[in-house]
């Protein structure tokens, strides 16, 4: 077999064979396939596409690249969610203690910010003394006893992946959604999950920008589930704005704080009981979604929720008065105001332009190595529809750093202004099963 022989096949449209898939992922893998002709396969399936079968074929061969975690010691049904990325996502600061209040277990591995996007991992270290690196054996223990914890991703999970992503991110070949779906998948199946729920952001602030791609992005991982035997549930969900009213780590913490006591902004709240819902249903806790959502908002609003969440950071060894006093969480030395200079309604938001100014405030990385500041973030106090008189303010730039000129231009920038009100705004799209 010859990578040349698979790079003519893919180019002139053909589909490669679970074989072949094989053959090159090892062979890059080992560093026996050099990365300009993986280039040249990568822009074939860019422009020629993947099946089905291939695409799924493709992402067990990145499993099988590198470690798996082995949760076979976990009773019940593993069940995890992933979010596409998005701006103010606080999701699965959520939805782990809702879903582990009704015995369905949630081991989550998840990672850290980059660029314009926030990372779980990251939120939950501005809580004092909360470790997001535990032995497997208390990983385990913690799931079985309470049903919820949180790593950071780490050990040799899907090297292949790791390694096509680097070289797809230098040859543009990044959008692609054969590229993309098996890249998400591999890392959720080799985490040793039996079922998942897929959060694919669509919008301004997520990387699928139309409802077509993202629709065709959800449909592909699904499929990708189904062809692994992984029970699997996408819901699309709207990432025109920031998802809340905070956007930073510590600040993000707070708003799902706000959130599990009922008093939480009304987009995250839906998102966050609809993916919850469905984890809870796959989990085998409830039939269907609307019982599972009515149990959810019973606890939010018996105060079970929150508690729940304390004993979360306890467990991993946090300080659980921090969910009672969020005054705690590490607090910015600036606050500036950004105003409005003109009078309208909040007709457009660019929210990508919000998590680029929240990354130059401190609470990003603009790459890996990058510290970040847990106390920088921006809180939006106008949202899509609202009406803004001149001089309201738009938002609140939170930061340690004393110049911030950039990013209150950028801030301002990503608001758009109209005339007119905006039609009802979606928060979620569609449910694909």
């Amino acid at each position: 077999m010859r990578i040349v022989d698979l790079i003519n096949k893919k180019k002139h449209g053909e589909s490669l064979t679970k074989a072949e898939i094989d053959y090159f992922i090892s062979g890059y893998t080992k560093g026996e396939i050099p990365d300009y002709q993986i280039s040249a396969l990568l822009m074939a399936i860019y422009f020629k596409g993947m099946e089905t079968r291939e695409i799924a074929d493709l992402t067990d061969a990145m499993v099988r690249s590198g470690d798996t975690v082995d949760l076979s010691r976990i009773e019940g049904i593993k069940v995890d969610k992933h979010s596409t990325g998005g701006v103010g996502d606080k999701i699965s600061l959520i939805v782990i203690p809702l879903v582990a209040s009704v015995g369905v277990p949630v081991a989550k591995m998840s990672g850290r910010g980059l660029g314009h996007t926030g990372g779980t991992i990251d939120k939950l270290e501005s809580i004092e003394g909360f470790k997001v690196e535990l032995s497997n054996e208390d990983f385990i223990n913690n799931v079985n006893t309470y049903k919820m914890a949180i790593v950071g991703q780490s050990g040799n999970l899907t090297p292949a992946d790791k390694k096509l992503y680097a070289l797809r991110d230098v040859t543009g070949t990044i959008d692609s959604i054969p590229l993309i779906a098996s890249s998400i998948m591999s890392k959720k199946i080799a985490a040793g999950t039996d079922a998942i729920v897929l959060d694919v952001k669509v919008g301004s602030g997520a990387f699928m920008k139309s409802l077509e791609d993202a629709r065709e992005l959800a449909k592909t991982m699904v499929e990708i589930g189904k062809s692994l035997h992984r029970k699997t549930v996408a819901v699309i969900t709207n990432m025109d704005q920031p998802l809340g009213h905070e956007v930073g780590n510590a600040n993000e913490i707070k708003e799902a704080i706000d959130v599990l006591s009922g008093k939480g902004a009304e987009d995250e709240t839906e998102v966050a009981l609809t993916i919850a819902s469905y984890m809870a249903v796959l989990g085998g806790a409830f039939k269907n979604n609307e019982d599972a959502r009515k149990h959810f908002e019973k606890i939010i609003a018996s105060g079970e929720a929150i508690e729940i969440l304390k004993k979360f950071v306890e467990i991993q060894g946090g300080n659980p008065e921090v969910i009672a006093h969020p005054e705690r969480l590490p607090q910015a030395s600036r606050h500036i105001e950004v105003k409005a200079d003109l009078e309208g309604f909040v007709g457009g938001f660019d929210s990508e332009k919000v998590g680029i100014s929240a990354m130059m405030l401190g609470a990003g990385r603009r790459k890996k190595e990058d510290s970040i500041d847990y106390a920088a973030g921006i809180t939006i106090k106008k949202k899509l529809g609202d009406h803004v008189n001149l001089g309201d303010v738009l938002c609140v730039l939170h930061t340690n750093l004393e110049d911030v000129t950039e990013a209150e231009r950028v801030v301002r920038s990503a608001f758009v202004i109209s005339g007119h009100e905006p039609g009802a705004i979606k928060y979620i799209y569609e449910i694909i099963e």
